[in-house]
């Protein structure tokens, strides 16, 4: 797994390549609190390189996904690859999360 964050047009945006399971779970959440905890109240999470997701990962969506919301900042998911996407249909998280086909589509929100 991979992670890249970088500032831009007011959003922080994570980029996560790989898979995100109980291997690196750990990992990706204390990047993505470091994230919430810097402040930034706008976060754009670029799934495009995510390539696989276990419960340990979509839990952490969860977590972020609920601090966002505690200081009325917004998490946004783009670019979920089809077997992502399908993941969370079914789950039924695709109804909480905002989910943006791009990166350009979420930007405008």
């Amino acid at each position: 797994m991979k992670i890249q964050v970088e500032a831009t047009d007011g959003y922080t945006i994570v980029s996560v390549d790989g898979r995100v399971d109980a291997t690196n779970a750990n990992e990706f959440e204390k990047s993505m609190m470091k994230v919430v905890e810097e402040g930034c109240t706008k976060i754009i999470l670029d799934c495009s390189g995510l390539n696989y997701i276990s419960s340990s990962g979509l839990r952490i969506f969860l977590i972020v996904l609920k601090k966002m919301m505690a200081i009325k900042g917004q998490f946004i998911l783009c670019n979920l690859q089809p077997e992502i996407k399908e993941i969370f249909d079914i789950s039924g998280l695709s109804s909480i999360f905002p989910i943006y086909t791009n990166k350009e589509a979420a930007l405008a929100t």
